[in-house]
């Protein structure tokens, strides 16, 4: 029983201790990003813990949209999303 309470011990501090990309990344679950009024998702991508995104200035014609990025692992666990949202 000690076990058991040392180890998910662990695992709350390590999950206290992450950033929202890190836990999204590594452990799974949902995050999301709201893009500066006005900014237009071009691309997204992982370098290693960190998400980085392309945008650019949205011209008259473009719509606001709501995009989601989704990490599909091998065994189908710990899987996370992030939801990436534009405003005009």
């Amino acid at each position: 029983m000690k076990r058991i309470v040392l180890i998910m011990s662990v695992m709350m501090l390590m999950l206290a201790s992450c950033t929202e990309n890190e836990r999204v990344k590594n452990w799974g679950g949902d995050g999301t990003i709201n893009l500066p009024k006005g900014r237009k998702l071009v691309n997204v991508t992982w370098k290693e813990t960190q998400i980085w995104y392309l945008t650019r200035q949205m011209d008259s014609t473009d719509v606001a949209e709501t995009y989601e990025f989704h990490e599909e692992s091998g065994y189908g666990v710990m899987e996370g999303t992030y939801k990436i949202v534009e405003s005009k």
